[in-house]
């Protein structure tokens, strides 16, 4: 076998995508199988979006194009920007890539050198980690807490500027992925105030930014100064039903856009015209069908809570944003003898020869997220109602839970999660 670098050896992947992966399989195999796994949209592209792009490989918009984006989506990108989270921002702001999570490759190859710290809040999204260590950081991780509705807390923010040999730089995610919590103005601003005057950076990862409950979705950009502290990162996949198409941009100072663009170009070239061409349809023609879509995905959330809150064994919190439910498991867990990543996948796996949910192990999303278990809405409702049904008959389903414990020894609970 050749030998790989200690960076491919230790390179952890989002698991999402390996659950999904064995949840496929199994359908294929004919088990009827609910997907609640994995956070993509179950809703077509948004009706702009797919003529402008049909349009654009019809006039043979197909080769390459700068690095750092198509001129017309940079416009497009600045204005809405502006319009939609009121903080100002010029085309030379914004920087394009295929969706928003390879910004967090481009900020720490930008940004960070090897030994710097990254405070990051958790459970987090799992790529953040194999991102920083891609630069030799260090993330230092505060916990995120139900009783504080999963918000950032600005002492983790002072702590670690005070603790940390080299703090460098912040990765904050509102609307939060894995847990739906939301940062409020007052958060960001307090956090704000703390890194203005450093030299911190902060990486804003906004792709729920329409996904907020109640209220509006607020960006630390819209904070006085914070141009120079921040990269803000987002994606059509979400509020634009675009996921296949790899198509986000980003916000951030000028010379950090720059910086981006060399990186772009030598590793992508660009992002694909014909996407860029939809994303600046999505922006200027679609926000009606982008808020129907919202709307739709609030009552779904709203569904799912209230069917998972009459589940004996989970403690619920209905999440301030996203199209995740994040319930507290370890009640459940506690009783049966099983790890949450265990008990996600007895849903899928062992709990019925021929049904089966598929959702995630809060530990999939670091170890804060340990007695979670994480579900996405992205199903129509009536297969929402099916998995709620099943996942409380299949928690009492004791003689399965054994057997699957049994021949899974590695998801057994060592020792009864502790109940806040």
């Amino acid at each position: 076998m050749p030998r790989q670098s200690t960076l491919a050896e230790n390179l952890t992947a989002e698991t999402a995508f390996t659950v999904l992966a064995l949840a496929r399989n199994l359908k294929a195999l004919g088990k009827d199988v609910v997907e609640l796994e994995i956070g993509d949209s179950p809703f077509p592209s948004t009706p702009h979006a797919k003529v402008a792009g049909i349009q654009a490989i019809e006039e043979n918009q197909t080769g390459y194009c700068p690095s750092l984006g198509l001129p017309r989506l940079r416009e497009a990108a600045a204005t809405f920007v502006a319009s939609e989270f009121g903080y100002p921002a010029g085309p030379e702001n914004i920087v394009v890539a295929s969706g928003a999570k390879p910004f967090e490759q481009y900020f720490a190859e930008a940004l960070l050198d090897p030994g710097d710290g990254v405070l990051v809040f958790s459970p987090h999204f799992p790529t953040y980690i194999p991102n920083l260590e891609r630069r030799q950081a260090r993330a230092v991780l505060a916990p995120l807490r139900v009783e504080h509705a999963f918000r950032p807390r600005v002492e983790d923010v002072k702590r670690f500027l005070a603790t940390d040999p080299r703090p460098r730089a912040i990765f904050l995610n509102s609307p939060h992925n894995p847990t739906g919590g939301v940062a409020t103005r007052e958060d960001l601003a307090a956090i704000a105030d703390l890194v203005r005057g450093t030299d911190l950076m902060i990486f804003s990862d906004e792709p729920y930014c329409h996904m907020v409950w109640s209220g509006r979705h607020a960006s630390i950009l819209a904070e006085p100064g914070m141009l120079e502290h921040t990269v803000a990162a987002y994606t059509f996949s979400k509020s634009y039903s675009m996921s296949g198409w790899r198509i986000g941009f980003a916000v951030a100072h000028t010379e950090v856009v720059e910086s981006i663009g060399k990186l772009i170009n030598t590793t992508a070239s660009c992002s694909p015209p014909l996407a860029q061409w939809a994303a600046q349809a999505a922006l200027e023609h679609d926000a009606a069908t982008r808020d129907e879509y919202m709307d739709r995905f609030r009552r779904k959330v709203e569904r799912l809570c209230a069917g998972l809150t009459d589940i004996d064994g989970l403690r619920v919190a209905r999440p301030a944003g996203t199209f995740y439910v994040f319930p507290d498991a370890r009640p459940a867990c506690n009783r049966l003898g099983i790890n949450s990543h265990g008990l996600a996948l007895y849903l899928l796996e062992g709990a019925d020869d021929d049904f089966g949910v598929a959702c995630l192990g809060g530990e999939c999303f670091g170890e804060a997220g340990r007695g979670f278990l994480r579900f996405s809405c992205a199903e129509p409702d009536e297969r929402i109602d099916q998995a709620i049904n099943f996942i409380a008959i299949a928690l009492g389903r004791n003689d399965r839970i054994e057997r699957y414990l049994k021949a899974n020894p590695q998801y057994v609970l060592p020792e009864p999660y502790g109940l806040a």
